[in-house]
């Protein structure tokens, strides 16, 4: 286990990063590979006192949380993104990091988690993220999304009813899950159009992770 000290700065991680990154065939310039790292410190930090993440091992947070947030890349749409339950900034924080041309939302009920999420933003010049401490039930956007992300809905039928209003006619829903989502599946509520169920590579992850893609029915 690497020390919290300074994960930012361990050489390991970088490493460990570079080559997931390369796996994954997501090539970043090494300043926004420094960004990604410096969160996973910010993150070591604040889970210190804060309780974000049952993941404590920076190298586990690189794995378990930058590359596995960064897989759902080739099925986003922009440049408006909303993340849904974003609790400690996932995937939203990640997403913004290497897609600084597009605009993200991150929406989380819980004050101590956007807290993080607003300091982080703000320690990472993130400039392309605005924070949204609300319920999914009260929020209320001028413009709806090109992109609608979760990563922590429990049931896809769920997150379809409470974010379809939020969501571009041409948009889509993105609900990421582990094993292969049948059952939930099998009851999408209707106005809602299943486009794909995508296997999601996580280099060093011995899990399994999907991507359920959804667009409104037209």
């Amino acid at each position: 286990m690497i020390s919290p000290s300074d994960p930012s700065r361990h050489p390991a991680l970088a490493a460990s990063l570079a080559r997931g990154l390369e796996q994954m065939a997501l090539p970043l310039p090494a300043a926004v590979q420094e960004k990604l790292l410096a969160y996973v410190g910010l993150l070591v930090k604040w889970n210190r006192v804060y309780n974000l993440t049952a993941v404590r091992d920076p190298a586990e947070m690189v794995t378990r949380h930058l590359l596995d947030s960064l897989s759902v890349v080739p099925h986003m749409q922009g440049p408006r993104v909303l993340d849904v339950g974003s609790g400690a900034g996932l995937p939203g924080i990640p997403l913004a990091l290497v897609k600084p041309e597009w605009q993200f939302v991150l929406l989380d009920s819980n004050g101590k988690k956007t807290r993080f999420i607003t300091q982080s933003c703000i320690e990472m010049g993130l400039s392309n993220v605005s924070v949204e401490t609300c319920r999914i039930e009260d929020y209320r956007p001028q413009v709806p999304f090109d992109s609608v992300i979760s990563r922590a809905f429990s049931e896809l039928s769920a997150m379809l009813v409470a974010t379809g209003r939020l969501c571009q006619p041409e948009g889509v829903m993105l609900a990421m899950k582990g094993e292969y989502p049948a059952q939930e599946l099998a009851v999408v509520p209707p106005g809602f159009v299943v486009q794909s169920v995508s296997v999601l590579q996580v280099p060093g992850l011995d899990a399994q992770r999907h991507v359920v893609r959804v667009a409104l029915q037209a």
